[in-house]
C-alpha cells in the first residue's frame, strides 16, 4: 500500500471505520479528509469497541500518525471528548494532527442547524443537528473560525464578536431562536484552545513529506458517494464532498500523488434519513438486516432503512470515484437467507434505467429490477479465505463485481480486526 483513498460507495455506514483499520496496519500516516461528528466509524479491537467521529480509526495502532484534514469541520468539545475516551484506555494520541486550515463549529451552529431543519417541516432533509451544515456554510460565505485563529485568543476573540452578533440577529429574528453569550462561549473555547494547541499543525507540509519519504498514506473519508454534495441524492446528502476526488482538497496535496482508490461497500444497502431508496425493505427482511447487523447509527443511534445490494448506486460510484477495487462489508449478515437479491437496474415509466439518475423525482418513481439468487445458511464469520465461504456466498460476491464493474480486494465477514478476508495485494 502506497497512497489509498478509501471511500464509501453507498449513504455512508458501509464498515469504512473497520476497513481502515484493517488497512492501518500497513499505513504509515492516515489522513481524515472530510465530514464532522455527524459521522461515526465503529472499531472492534480484542472485543473491545470503539466509537470514532473525529479521529481517523488508526489512532488504534500506536505508531501511527493520524491527521484531521483541512476538509474537516471540528467541534472541539466531542475531539476533546474523543481524546479523553481513548485516553482512559491506554491509547495515545500523541500522533495526532490537526490541520491549521480545518473550520470550527460553534454553538450558534448546532442552533442554527436545529432552528433551519425545524423550518422545514415535513420537507426535512434528516440533519444530525450538530452543527456541520451551517459550519460548512460559513466557510463558504468566508467568515468561518479555522483551528489557527481558534489557537490565537486574539484573533478568536474579534471573530467570534463578529459572528456572534450576525448569527443571533439570525436566531432571534429569523427563526425566533435564542441566542448564544458572547463570553461565555469565548471562555469556553479559549480553553479548548489550550486543549487542542499542541495537535495542531501545516498538514499539507506533512502529507507531502511523507509522500516523499515514501511513507503508505491511507485517506480516510465519511459518509458515502451518495451523501455526496454534488454527485449525492441532492438536497438529502451531507455538506461535504465524500468522494475520492476531496481527499486531495481536504489533505493538501494534488491528484497525482494518488496511487489507488478503494470503495467499501456493504453487501446490502443501508441508509440514515430522508429521501428515496429504491431497494429499501419495508418487511421482515429489512428487519432481519437491521437486527442482525446492529444497523442503528454510530452518532445518532437512528435506526438504519435497509435492503437489497443495489448495483446501478455501486456502478455509479465506481465511475465517479474511479474505484479500483471494492472491499464487501457485511457479508456475514446475509448469511440465513434462502434467497438473496441484487438490484442490476431501475424501472422507469416502462423503460430500464441502469445509470443513476440525478434527479429525484425520477428516483423516486423507481422501480428495481431484481436478479434473485440462492442464499447460504452456514457460519461465515471463520471464513480465513475465499474458498472457506460457500460457493453460493463466492457466486454473490462475483456478480456483485460483475454488477459494479470493479473487482473485489477485500471481504469483511464479522465486525472484529480479524474477520477479514482479503483477496488483492493494497
Amino acid at each position: 500500500m502506497s497512497t489509498v483513498v478509501l471511500i464509501g460507495t453507498q449513504w455512508g455506514d458501509e464498515g469504512k471505520g473497520k476497513v481502515t483499520d484493517f488497512l492501518a496496519e500497513k499505513a504509515d500516516v492516515i489522513v481524515r479528509y472530510q465530514g464532522g461528528n455527524n459521522a461515526g466509524h465503529t472499531v472492534v479491537v480484542d472485543d473491545k469497541v470503539y466509537k470514532l467521529h473525529l479521529i481517523p480509526s488508526g489512532i488504534l495502532y500506536r505508531d501511527k500518525t493520524c491527521i484531521i484534514g483541512s476538509g474537516v469541520v471540528i467541534d472541539p468539545a466531542v475531539l476533546i471528548k474523543e481524546l479523553e475516551t481513548l485516553e482512559s484506555n491506554g491509547i495515545s494520541a500523541a500522533n495526532l494532527k490537526i490541520s491549521q486550515q480545518a473550520h470550527v463549529i460553534f454553538p450558534y451552529h448546532q442552533l442554527q442547524d436545529q432552528a433551519e431543519e425545524a423550518s422545514k417541516g415535513k420537507n426535512k432533509i434528516g440533519t444530525t443537528s450538530r452543527g456541520i451544515g451551517p459550519a460548512y456554510m460559513d466557510k463558504s460565505a468566508r467568515i468561518g473560525i479555522r483551528m489557527i485563529d481558534l489557537i490565537d485568543p486574539d484573533e478568536l476573540a474579534v471573530l467570534l464578536e463578529r459572528n456572534v452578533e450576525i448569527k443571533n440577529r439570525m436566531l432571534t429574528r429569523v427563526y425566533d431562536s435564542e441566542g448564544v453569550d458572547y463570553k461565555t462561549v469565548l471562555e469556553t473555547y479559549k480553553g479548548y484552545a489550550d486543549t487542542l494547541r499542541k495537535y495542531v499543525a501545516d498538514v499539507p507540509v506533512i502529507v507531502n513529506d511523507a509522500i516523499k519519504q515514501g511513507k503508505s498514506i491511507l485517506f480516510e473519508g465519511a459518509q458515502g458517494t451518495l451523501l455526496d454534495i454534488d454527485y449525492g441524492t441532492y438536497p438529502f446528502v451531507t455538506s461535504s464532498n465524500p468522494t475520492a476526488g476531496a481527499a486531495c482538497i481536504g489533505a493538501g496535496i494534488g491528484p497525482t500523488k494518488i496511487d489507488r482508490v478503494l470503495g467499501v461497500v456493504k453487501a446490502y444497502t443501508t441508509r440514515v434519513g430522508e429521501g428515496p431508496f429504491p431497494t429499501e425493505l419495508n418487511d421482515e427482511v429489512g428487519v432481519f438486516m437491521r437486527d442482525k447487523g446492529g444497523e442503528y447509527g454510530t452518532t445518532t443511534g437512528r435506526p438504519r432503512r435497509c435492503g437489497w445490494f443495489d448495483g446501478v448506486i455501486a456502478r455509479y460510484a465506481v465511475r465517479i470515484n474511479g474505484l479500483d477495487y471494492l472491499a464487501i462489508t457485511k457479508l456475514d449478515v446475509l448469511s440465513g437467507l434462502d434467497k438473496v437479491r441484487i438490484c442490476t437496474g431501475y424501472r422507469y415509466r416502462g423503460d430500464v434505467l441502469t445509470d443513476f439518475p440525478a434527479s429525484l423525482k425520477v428516483l423516486g418513481e423507481c422501480v428495481p429490477v431484481y436478479e434473485e439468487m440462492p442464499g447460504w445458511q452456514e457460519d461465515i464469520t471463520t471464513a480465513g479465505k475465499l474458498e472457506d465461504l460457500p460457493i453460493n456466498a463466492r457466486k454473490y460476491l462475483e456478480r456483485i463485481s460483475e454488477v459494479a464493474g470493479a473487482p473485489i480486494a477485500l471481504i469483511g465477514v464479522g465486525s472484529k480486526r480479524t474477520q477479514t478476508i482479503l483477496t488483492a495485494e493494497l
